[in-house]
């Protein structure tokens, strides 16, 4: 009888030890709470696009059908600096998972050694011996697993950064080319406008030369000329700018890049918008806040498992002769089983009661950083729907304004030549027109930009389900 209840003892021990590693303290993650709204409060009159699937989902540039943005898009992930260093940061993350996850495993070490010792009148003695230890913590109570899902997730906010980072890219090259050819198109204008003003100028001083028109007509329409050509001239500086910080975002010297002139010839396209709860997968960097505060949830876990005891099981064996030929034989073998080390802290000063409190503090702060960035993502995407449907109404009335102006300006200058108005009046109208079309180009490239910016608070084309896993057991949240 007694023999059998030490047999049950015995296989008890085993079983114990799966029961107590089952264990895993501390608690378990869910995302913090949010209130989401049903829809857009700027959807109001916004147009949806149709069908839903036009923007393209990683490659959205490719909605502006420029060939020229689609080719240095497409040099942003191969040589953009600032990609390279988050793509090293997710290597750096990825191996940081690798390293918590061998905590599971037990460790191993082997090595060797002779020696030769003798006493005075005694032949000296040969000690030859190689051994092994195997020693292994168990993980009773899940600390090991909360710092591997704690490395996880943070490997995870670290894909998301990457992805955010690609898409503030994406897009400030998009902003800073569509500013590109908005200036392209606005010395278009200028110069189109100069062409006319050297005529007015030439009409002008042909009529002076008739004595039907006065010096001070003839040195108006010149300042007029000049002021024009200045504007023109002005817009080289910002461009020649724009080009640089475009060669910058593509990895190259600025030297290296010229970007030919080519005046917009399209108008704004139509994104498809998602409902609000969307736009938490859809923004990497909403998702990377909630990856962070699950890593810290983890880590609270980790702080709790200090509370309870260690049990370090150790085992070691090997070969040891004091004669070369015999040492690697049977004979020479030796083993040792144990020892096997409970170990617990009694008194450590509040130094575990610290430690938590500060996990679980810096999971409330990384909840609140969570809820922000939410809440800054529905603003983000209020204030370019808003803008955008603003933008759109005013253009329609810029349209009017520089039809009527036009028609002003066509009707003064036959008046002139008619000797009906003076050259002041024409020139007062050529004014007002060219500020006009500046305007009319002002707001076409606002309501450009503002559509790259309203892609960028809609996460681009990534979500947070395309996400690369940390690990070849990576989950989706």
């Amino acid at each position: 009888m007694m023999a059998r209840a030490r047999h049950l003892k015995k296989a008890a021990i085993p079983f114990l030890a799966l029961i107590l590693a089952a264990c895993t303290v501390g608690p378990d993650y869910t995302r913090p709470s949010i209130t989401v709204p049903v829809a857009y409060k700027e959807m109001e009159g916004w147009k949806k696009a149709e069908p839903q699937d036009q923007l393209p989902r990683g490659s959205w540039w490719e909605i502006f059908n420029d060939p020229k943005l689609n080719e240095l898009e497409e040099q942003v992930d191969i040589s953009n600096q600032n990609i390279a260093a988050a793509e090293a940061q997710l290597r750096q993350a990825l191996a940081v998972v690798k390293a918590a996850r061998a905590g599971y495993f037990p460790t191993l070490s082997v090595g060797s050694s002779t020696s030769r010792s003798g006493k005075e009148n005694t032949p000296p003695v040969s000690s030859f011996s190689i051994d092994g230890t195997i020693s292994w913590e168990l993980d009773l109570w899940g600390r090991v697993r909360r710092t591997v899902e704690s490395s996880q997730a943070s490997a995870e906010a670290s894909a998301a950064d990457l992805e955010n980072v690609r898409l503030l890219a994406h897009a400030q090259l998009a902003q800073l080319y569509l500013q590109l050819r908005t200036l392209d198109t606005q010395k278009q204008v200028l110069d189109t406008t100069t062409a006319h003003y050297e005529k007015f100028l030439q009409l002008t001083k042909n009529r002076y030369g008739a004595g039907v028109a006065s010096k001070a007509d003839v040195l108006q329409a010149e300042t007029q000329l000049r002021s024009a050509q200045s504007q023109s001239i002005e817009t080289g500086i910002q461009r020649s700018q724009y080009e640089h910080a475009i060669a910058v975002l593509i990895g190259k010297s600025p030297s290296e890049l010229s970007i030919p002139v080519s005046p917009l010839d399209i108008g704004p396209p139509s994104i498809p918008t998602e409902v609000p709860s969307e736009l938490l997968e859809r923004r990497p960097d909403i998702a990377a806040a909630e990856r962070s505060a699950a890593a810290a949830n983890a880590q609270i876990g980790v702080a709790v498992a200090a509370y309870y005891p260690s049990l370090s099981l150790s085992s070691s064996g090997g070969f040891q002769a004091t004669d070369i030929a015999k040492w690697l034989t049977w004979p020479s073998a030796f083993w040792v089983l144990g020892p096997a080390s409970l170990h617990e802290v009694i008194f450590d000063a509040g130094l575990r009661s610290a430690q938590t409190e500060q996990a679980r503090a810096a999971f409330e702060a990384r909840a609140a950083s969570y809820r922000q960035a939410v809440l800054a993502g529905f603003q983000q995407v209020e204030d370019f729907l808003a803008s955008l449907r603003i933008l759109e109404h005013e253009a329609e009335v810029q349209a009017l304004s520089l039809t009527a102006a036009r028609q002003s300006l066509e009707i003064t200058t036959n008046r002139y030549m008619a000797g009906l108005a003076s050259a002041l009046d024409v020139i007062v109208t050529q004014n007002i027109t060219l500020g006009n079309e500046l305007a009319n180009i002002n707001i076409l490239g606002r309501r450009m930009i503002g559509s790259v910016q309203l892609i960028e608070a809609l996460g681009g084309g990534w979500s947070a389900w395309d996400r690369a896993p940390a690990d070849n057991e990576g989950r989706k949240h």
